[in-house]
């Protein structure tokens, strides 16, 4: 079965860190760039950060300096590792697969999708 599924999520206070997994399964995980999205409530969602096979990575201005994204090609998984985090983060965090080598910030440009872990940051 082809599937993303994430991990790590959870209520922290402000100022402190999370990372999130995202473990993929039934592909081929090492060609494709991947992303991270977020969603919080009554917003639409929104693309945090990217990273393409070789680790080439771009964030979202409102998380650069306190994201990390990352990925283990030998583990098909990709990271998120959240510092220093606000309450504007919090949001249901999503996993996605681009459907091309090269990362896009295109909702359309992503052809598989976790079920999404649920980040809570308290101020």
């Amino acid at each position: 079965q082809v599937q993303l599924v994430e991990s790590g999520g959870g209520l922290v206070q402000a100022g402190g860190s999370l990372r999130l997994s995202c473990a993929a399964s039934g592909m081929i995980f090492g060609i494709n760039a991947m992303g991270w999205y977020r969603q919080a409530p009554g917003k639409q969602r929104e693309l945090v950060a990217t990273i393409t096979s070789g680790g080439s990575t771009n964030y979202a201005d409102s998380v650069k300096g306190r994201f990390t994204i990352s990925r283990d090609n030998a583990r098909n998984t990709v990271f998120l590792q959240m510092n220093s985090l606000k309450p504007e983060d919090t949001g249901v965090y999503y996993c996605a697969k681009a459907r091309d080598i090269t990362p896009t910030t295109a909702d359309r440009d992503y052809d598989l999708w976790g079920q999404g872990t649920q980040v809570t940051v308290s101020s």
